[in-house]
């Protein structure tokens, strides 16, 4: 792990439709380029990832995505409005900072959401990434986000039926995140207030295994919780905006790009077949599988460290 260096350049990058994209880089001004997609959607950028890169070796550029962190107009106000937030934006997005940075070719990695974005980039933009890590693979596909909304409930039965009463009773047996999306949109505060609980409580437990309790999480904060659920249920409720199926079917495109796939074995939010599949339809990447891994990363535990390896092996 390399200490956290503040960055030396930032801004706020002009990416069209009214939005401002923030951006900071930092290590060296002429190292190896790399990117962090982060996860979410919606949970903006983390400086933590600064610890994988020898500041001395890499250009580490970390952003957050269209509404959230300090991007701006902020998700966080119900009066944003998301008309102009889907993939094909942050696609977009990403793509005009590497042209606004003048980097050539960088090495992508991220997990989770950042999974999904990641690969629908570089099935983009195949010519500019030299390298892929994803920790938590992800490809939205539909029986995906049914499994995070619904099948989930039977590992958590009782979350999952506090989940589903969290809908108006007409909406239970659809699409449960779109049915929150609205209410997350609501012009009642207190609507939008008791949705984005309801919906972090789920999603939380998600990610976790189970625990769904908001103390010493990002979650505890109100605005971050409404944040948060707007973003994810408004990609989720919309299947990410992507064609079913749309990252299996043209995984092809990142023939001859080298990747390194994580995933935990008792990874509840994204079980590892998306993984499996994922390697098998792509021969350039290698699947590293934790026994003793969930969906999250932390400090020193084997995700973490699979991680750092990763990062070294495409010095």
């Amino acid at each position: 792990m390399y200490p956290q260096v503040e960055p030396y350049d930032q801004g706020m990058l002009d990416v069209g439709d009214g939005q401002l994209v923030h951006w900071e880089v930092s290590g060296n001004p002429d190292g190896k380029p790399a990117c962090v997609f982060h996860g979410g959607p919606g949970s903006g950028l983390n400086t933590r990832w600064r610890e994988d890169f020898d500041p001395d070796h890499w250009k580490l550029v970390l952003w957050s995505q269209r509404g959230c962190g300090k991007s701006t107009p902020p998700v966080r106000d119900p009066s944003t409005s998301m008309e102009h937030n889907t993939t094909q934006h942050l696609i977009d997005d990403a793509e005009k900072l590497r042209e606004h940075l003048g980097i050539e070719k960088w090495l992508l990695i991220g997990g989770s959401w950042g999974s999904t974005l990641i690969l629908a980039y570089a099935i983009a933009h195949p010519d500019r990434v030299s390298e892929i890590i994803i920790p938590a693979v992800t490809a939205s596909r539909p029986e995906e986000f049914e499994w995070l909304t619904r099948g989930l409930g039977l590992f958590y039965p009782d979350y999952f039926d506090a989940f589903q009463e969290g809908v108006p009773e007409e909406d239970r047996d659809g699409n449960l995140a779109l049915a929150y999306n609205k209410l997350l949109n609501s012009p009642d505060a207190a609507t939008r207030e008791k949705a984005a609980w309801d919906w972090s409580k789920w999603d939380l437990s998600t990610i976790t295994g189970g625990d769904n309790e908001f103390e010493g999480t990002r979650y505890a904060d109100p605005a971050v919780r409404y944040e948060l659920a707007r973003t994810v249920t408004h990609y989720w409720g919309n299947g990410a905006f992507l064609k079913p199926n749309y990252i299996f079917d043209n995984l092809d495109r990142l023939k001859g790009i080298p990747g390194v796939l994580i995933h935990g074995r008792n990874d509840f939010g994204g079980p590892l077949r998306t993984a499996w599949e994922v390697a098998k339809r792509w021969p350039d990447a290698e699947l590293i599988i934790l026994n003793d891994a969930g969906h999250v990363i932390m400090e020193g535990n084997s995700m973490d460290r699979a991680i750092a390896a990763a990062v070294e092996k495409f010095r």
